[in-house]
């Protein structure tokens, strides 16, 4: 644990009138070196995902006895991403349609700015699943670009970055990152947000948490990590320059605020997203005891059936590990990350049951940095975690390839 934690340690909280100047416009979009290497490694991670893709189509299919393969697009057409497919090809109240009528589907619990890029790259790209994997593709380059970065930042060990690339990459949903689904582009937002509020500029850090908002709640959670780091800088002696930005910090409130009032336009009901997760997901608040009763239950109690007691024994597991690192950045006094963690596991751990918990590690950067300090600092933990990641990774990819994904 100290050698993890040792490795969590940022650069200190510098006041504004002590960063360094800023760094040339072209110097910022620079590839390095290792930069072009993390591409690499993300083309080639990629490429391997898409030939599992190909031949899942091939040996798991849907019936068996079928002579035709599925589409080649259609291992990524599921759950998700025919959400954002529809609310992107038929808007989020079709003919009338809404919470009023029966079998919907509550799309209004998605929020509006992954579909809005969805019905923008569809004008040029005229199959939408291809629509939706190039966005993910693309934002997932800038993302690992953005992680890179961060990494190098916060270690001093030669190849830093290209260990968290690694170890993010393999992480066990990293097949979420490729599909139609928000956590690349997201990412690509809110990475970017992070390594511009590390240099105090925070006028595009809160333009970057701001399209951010406007793709997952989860902005918002980010949106108080950079607050607080903003508040921390003040306080190391930022001046009234620094506090002339505050301003800043709220504009990541603006893309929700909007969403709520179109939503309150349609259903007279301001909180309608929030209300089509109860619906749907089953996301009614309960307290965090409960909610992890409820999970253990499904998980272990022989209510569920075997595919989908798996998926509640990763969503205790991916809790478990999201409060030890919450544990450890307060014990690090790392209190923006520690925030931004705390709030995702708030938001997930106080539902009927846990729901999504293994794909909100995607975003937890610190998880990713701080194990890529363990492994660089103890290399038999590399071997390990490759050894533990590699099959459980390729199960998940399948299990969601193929359909199989919820049970």
């Amino acid at each position: 644990m100290s050698t993890l934690s040792s490795g969590l340690r940022p650069p200190p909280v510098r006041p504004a009138a002590a960063a360094d100047a800023p760094e040339p416009r072209a110097a910022r979009f620079r590839l390095s070196p290792a930069d072009r290497d993390v591409l690499w490694l993300y083309l080639l991670t990629r490429i391997s995902l898409w030939i599992t893709a190909h031949f899942a189509r091939w040996l798991f299919s849907a019936q068996s006895g079928v002579r035709e393969t599925a589409p080649v697009l259609a291992p990524f057409q599921h759950w998700d991403a025919n959400h954002y497919l529809h609310i992107a090809r038929d808007g989020y109240f079709p003919a009338g349609a809404g919470p009023w009528t029966s079998g919907w589907d509550n799309r209004e619990a998605f929020f509006p700015g992954y579909p809005f890029l969805l019905r923008a790259v569809h004008t040029v790209v005229p199959d939408w699943t291809a629509a939706g994997l190039l966005i993910s593709l693309v934002a997932g380059a800038v993302a690992v670009l953005a992680l890179a970065r961060i990494a190098r930042a916060y270690l001093p060990e030669e190849g830093a970055g290209h260990r968290t690339v690694v170890l993010f990459l393999l992480s066990p949903c990293a097949v979420f990152l490729a599909a139609g689904y928000t956590e690349a582009l997201f990412l690509a937002f809110a990475l970017p947000a992070w390594l511009a509020a590390m240099k105090h500029r925070w006028a595009l850090a809160a333009v970057l948490t701001t399209l951010g908002t406007a793709v997952r709640v989860s902005g918002l959670f980010l949106a108080a990590a950079i607050g607080l780091l903003f508040l921390l800088s003040v306080r190391a002696g930022g001046g009234s320059r620094t506090w002339r930005s505050a301003g800043w910090t709220l504009l990541p409130a603006l893309p929700p605020a909007a969403y709520s009032w179109y939503l309150h336009a349609h259903t007279g009901d301001w909180m309608a997203w929030k209300h089509a997760q109860e619906r749907g997901w089953y996301r009614t608040f309960h307290p965090p005891w409960e909610a992890w009763a409820n999970t253990w239950t499904g998980a272990f109690g022989g209510t569920q059936s075997t595919g989908y007691a798996f998926m509640f024994q990763a969503e205790l597991a991916a809790m478990l590990v999201g409060l030890a690192l919450v544990a450890l950045l307060v014990r690090r006094r790392r209190w923006p990350e520690a925030v931004y963690v705390a709030l995702s596991l708030w938001a997930l751990g106080t539902s009927y049951w846990y729901t999504s918990v293994p794909r909100a590690t995607l975003l937890w950067w610190p998880l990713w940095i701080g194990l890529a300090a363990l492994s660089l600092r103890r290399p038999w933990f590399r071997t390990v975690y490759l050894c533990v990641a590699a099959p459980v990774t390729t199960l998940v990819a399948l299990t969601f390839l193929t359909g199989r994904w919820a049970g």
